[in-house]
């Protein structure tokens, strides 16, 4: 019998991350800095929000746009940042990976063309792809800064949209307030929307964090709660944008995801105001750590959030060194999993201390 797969899967591949998972699994006790989650628990409290919401019977579907109590005290927390928005510009989504594929659902036709940056986050690109839409990449090697130089070349007739991701995955770095800025000029001149990725905001280190609706209304934001409570498994994220868009991606969302999962929503609710600021300098010495380790031997640049560094490969030859660190037994990711380029590679530093020394240890003996 002929199996029926759609031609769209073939524009996607599996995700290089999911192959070094994969890989992780079949060795003994790998050094690893692949994982992309924080490795701590989710706090007690927390849990027990989630537990209690469960005992109560907090289990069948919600709206499919989210507890109403959960949005009221979103649009509430971050009223003062994004006063213009109202109660029908915020839904909740199975994750901002849910989000993402809400939205580009909403918003792209075949043909379109989306600005992403390189590096970029994986599912940028293969989503784009999927869609029928054709992803154009905006350069930030090798500082990973946002320019008019690295931007403006990519815009077309067929341009409709720009990303931003910012605390960046894999880079770690966090774009400035005069790069955000840049970003909204450019799309105001050439009538295209901004959707910020800012699922790592409670990751800032140094400087403080900018975000796109500080400057516009007329943009989309997705951020979440798997990656500051640690519990990726949740499913629970957010987006913020324009009520035309945010409509149309309630519609999508009966369709697909139904809703984000009921007492995970009502455990986010009861901790909102959750203080990070401990978990926060626990991972600012994580990142110290491994940057100290590295910075001799390689190029790098020190991330300023999330809990990513992208440093270059010896020869830019990242899918190579790679190979060579999993035969010892270290866990990396080339940067060919993020980018059109293969010259760097991506660690993550959510990692007990003593592994990330051991990373370093391994690294700087490959070099």
């Amino acid at each position: 019998m002929r199996i029926p797969i759609s031609k769209k899967m073939s524009m996607i591949d599996s995700s290089g991350i999911r192959k070094v998972f994969n890989l992780a699994a079949k060795m003994d006790n790998p050094v690893n800095l692949s994982i992309g989650q924080p490795d701590f628990d989710i706090p007690e409290e927390v849990k027990e929000s989630a537990v209690k919401a469960i005992i109560n019977g907090r289990n069948k579907y919600t709206l499919t746009q989210g507890i109403e109590e959960l949005n009221r005290k979103l649009l509430r927390y971050y009223q003062d940042l994004y006063p213009q928005h109202k109660p029908e510009s915020i839904m909740i989504t199975s994750g901002v990976s849910g989000g993402i594929l809400l939205a580009f659902m909403a918003m792209i036709d075949p043909g379109d063309e989306i600005l992403i940056p390189d590096p970029y986050f994986v599912m940028y690109k293969h989503l784009i792809n999927l869609l029928g839409g054709v992803p154009v990449t905006y350069n930030l090697y090798p500082d990973f800064r946002i320019t008019e130089k690295a931007i403006k070349p990519g815009i077309t007739k067929k341009t409709k949209m720009i990303i931003i991701n910012s605390p960046n995955n894999p880079t770690g770095m966090v774009h400035s307030r005069e790069e955000i800025k840049l970003v909204h000029d450019i799309a105001r001149e050439h009538d295209l929307f901004i959707v910020s990725d800012e699922i790592y905001d409670t990751y800032v280190y140094n400087n403080g964090f900018t975000s796109i609706l500080e400057f516009t209304d007329q943009a989309m934001v997705l951020k979440g709660f798997s990656k500051n409570f640690s519990a990726t498994g949740w499913r629970v994220g957010f987006a913020l944008a324009p009520d035309r868009i945010i409509q149309e991606m309630i519609k999508l969302q009966q369709y697909t995801f139904v809703c984000a999962p009921a007492p995970f929503q009502y455990a986010i609710l009861e901790n909102l105001d959750y203080d990070f600021r401990k978990i926060r300098e626990e991972y600012a010495v994580k990142r110290d750590t491994i940057y100290n380790a590295l910075k001799e031997k390689f190029k790098v640049a020190k991330p300023e959030g999330a809990f990513y560094m992208f440093p270059e490969a010896p020869d830019k030859k990242a899918s190579l060194f790679t190979e060579k660190a999993i035969k010892n037994n270290l866990l990396i990711i080339p940067g060919n999993v993020f980018s059109e380029q293969d010259t760097n590679f991506r660690i993550s530093f959510a990692a007990p201390l003593e592994t990330l020394r051991k990373g370093g240890e391994i690294l700087n003996s490959l070099v």
